[in-house]
């Protein structure tokens, strides 16, 4: 063959395999994305990486309340996705499986908003980087790192046909900073009000998208307060879809709700205790017990079912109730935990249930308090007080001392009130106080009771007030004072060093910061428990007021809790008085504060231990502490003042 046809040949063989290639190349990239959803999406590619939990391949079985969640991003008539969801329900894999899904299926431009541009740094290097490492068709799409290519950095990532931007909700150039398709807010209950000063977080954001007829916008988060939570007030304007699951016996199709959680309890000597282990949930149709076992089979046969199917905005609501992760049994544990705690049930309301808090604020009717008085006598202590603290209010033209006695379960006693006309300036006006100061009061048994510590207000006149103490120069003496930062997180705080110059000597003294709006959110939920029937104890916290008249009564609940907006939009909680007067409040405050550095949170009964005994499982707990002991004895129980160790009687009177 001449040599010219065999180039000839070489060379139209080079086109045809060029001509392949390219129509090849032509096919993938113009043929339609496969029909999947994301949950189908997340099934064949997402492996969960071995930082979380359950490492591995995604399944959406394991969780499939959130199947249609997912679903409802890759919809094509859905527009807005809200989720008011608790912890551990699978929500933040949830939404990682929506961002691979925008990359890999429907390449599109994405921004994820997380609170503060810290938290969105962190979620990208712990949540997303390992997802994209560990999912191979993400990983050929979104470049690795280098420290020069900007397409790939902890807050943005680029990919062919889109690009995720990874912002805090804190800062206002990334909200505006380009236009995006999909916006995904995670959190939003932990927004700052204001993106700088440039207005809403969620509104800024949500602008970015108008340009886009197929725009997705997705909402995700536990709730905080009523009245002052976005994702609530969000899913008030939705669909409102709860997921109905059968019951295992009559198959009632139902939500799953925490009244209908039951558990057993044991009757004691000191009282009733609860059974956590037997942590259960009773069917609203037919009264059977449910078992955490038939969990699975319920989340399985599950639906979500919309209260308001006319409304556009698709919305879900799921508390820890239906999470694999988180037992019933656990959830009765925590709840018990913290039912007592205003801030720990605050916690345990939001995360795990998915419900705002409401604000126990609103004051108690005085009339309701005023007739449920109790026949003791004012300065005395009836039955059950431990100990005794005061709590001193300095006002300009008298000064106010109350007592208060503090038992087990911070139930409490209402005992003296004691008033000292003048001016706090004037050394005569706190006689009557430094007399309550040394004085005893009569209890039950013949037992007289002194004041354990008495805390005095320094907020009007601190100088008369370290005057005072001056010249009593007692330990049990503390000076508090409302601290701003502290008001909503703590009873008392660690004191501070403080000084002042009198008669050219310098004076030292502590002073205690007290957080007034904790003890009055505490003492107005304490208030409002009912008397329990004649022969069963009163309720932890319960508050005891004897004969007094009308208006101290009226002063104990002089305030009400009012939440309010700033100039910016943000919302405030604050205390406001309704009426003249509310020394007693006040007072109670203090001496709520002085009792819990006398360790009032820390008080128990002498016959706990009888009742851990008869819980389940004490034979275990009684084996653990005896392998607690060492030869030293320093763990083993002291001899008593009438045995030697070993028995044998101690000599002596008796």
């Amino acid at each position: 063959m001449p040599r010219e046809a065999v180039e000839l040949h070489r060379t139209r063989a080079a086109r045809r395999r060029a001509h392949r290639a390219a129509a090849s190349l032509l096919r993938d990239h113009l043929k339609p994305p496969p029909q999947l959803t994301v949950s189908e999406w997340a099934d064949e590619h997402r492996i969960v990486p071995a930082t979380s939990a359950e490492p591995g391949r995604w399944r959406t079985s394991r969780t499939p309340y959130l199947r249609e969640v997912m679903d409802a991003f890759s919809d094509p008539l859905v527009e807005r996705v809200v989720f008011m969801k608790g912890a551990q329900v699978g929500g933040s894999e949830a939404l990682n499986n929506v961002i691979g899904y925008f990359i890999d299926q429907d390449p599109s431009t994405v921004l994820f908003v997380q609170t503060t541009d810290e938290e969105a740094a962190n979620y990208s290097r712990e949540r997303i980087a390992p997802m994209i490492s560990d999912c191979a068709v993400l990983k050929s799409k979104v470049s690795a790192p280098r420290s020069r290519d900007s397409t790939n950095t902890v807050d943005a990532k680029s990919y062919p046909g889109g690009h995720l931007g990874i912002v805090g909700a804190n800062a206002p150039s990334g909200l505006r900073s380009r236009p995006r398709r999909v916006v995904l807010f995670d959190d939003v209950d932990g927004y700052p009000a204001s993106a700088g000063d440039e207005g809403d977080p969620i509104e800024l954001a949500v602008k970015r998208t108008s340009t886009y007829w197929n725009r997705k916008v997705g909402l995700v988060s536990t709730p905080t307060t009523k009245g002052a939570s976005r994702i609530e007030n969000a899913f008030e304007e939705s669909d409102q879809r709860f997921y109905y699951v059968p019951c295992p016996h009559c198959g009632q199709e139902q939500r799953l709700q925490w009244d209908r959680v039951r558990w057993d309890k044991l009757r004691t000597p000191d009282g009733p205790v609860s059974v956590p282990s037997s942590a259960h949930y009773v069917c609203e149709a037919c009264d059977e017990r449910i078992e955490e076992r038939h969990k699975v089979g319920m989340l399985e046969r599950g639906r979500w079912i919309a209260t308001k199917p006319e409304r556009e905005v698709v919305g879900f609501h799921l508390s820890a109730l239906y999470s694999p992760w988180f037992t019933w049994v656990e959830l009765v544990e925590e709840f018990l935990s913290a039912k007592d705690h205003v801030e720990k049930l605050r916690v345990f309301i939001n995360t795990r249930l998915a419900e705002t808090f409401e604000e126990r604020g609103d004051a108690p009717e005085w009339k309701r308090l005023y007739e449920r008085r109790e026949s003791y006598e004012l300065g005395t202590c009836p039955e059950g007080v431990v100990f005794l603290t005061a709590g001193v209010d300095v006002q300009n033209d008298r000064v106010e001392g109350f007592v208060w006695g503090w038992g087990y379960d911070k139930e409490s006693w209402f005992v003296e009130h004691v008033v000292a006309e003048g001016r706090p300036a004037e050394a005569g006006t706190w006689d009557p106080i430094t007399a309550m100061l040394h004085r005893t009061y009569p209890g039950a048994g013949g037992v007289s009771f002194p004041l354990a510590a008495v805390a005095v207000d320094t907020g009007f006149d601190h100088l008369s007030v370290v005057d005072w103490l001056r010249r009593v120069g007692d330990r049990r003496v503390m000076l508090v004072k409302g601290d701003h930062w502290k008001n909503w997180t703590v009873v008392v705080g660690s004191p501070t060093k403080s000084e002042v110059v009198r008669d050219g000597r310098r004076f030292g003294y502590l002073l205690w910061p007290v957080g007034g709006a904790l003890i009055k959110q505490e003492t107005y939920g304490f208030l409002g428990l009912e008397a329990p029937v004649e022969g069963e104890r009163y309720p932890p916290g319960y508050v005891h007021l004897p004969m007094v008249g009308s208006e101290l009564v009226q002063q104990l609940v002089a305030e009400d809790l009012v939440t309010s907006t700033d100039k910016y939009g943000r919302a405030k909680r604050a205390w406001v008085t309704h009426r003249r007067r509310n020394e007693g409040l006040d007072g109670r405050v203090y001496a709520r504060a002085a009792a819990e550095r006398e360790g009032l949170s820390r008080l128990v009964r002498p016959l706990e231990e009888l009742a851990i005994a008869r819980k389940p499982h004490a034979k275990q707990l009684r084996e653990e502490r005896s392998r607690g002991d060492d030869d030293s004895g320093r763990n083993k129980r002291p001899a008593g003042w009438l045995k030697r160790r070993g028995g044998k009687p101690r000599g002596g009177w008796l």
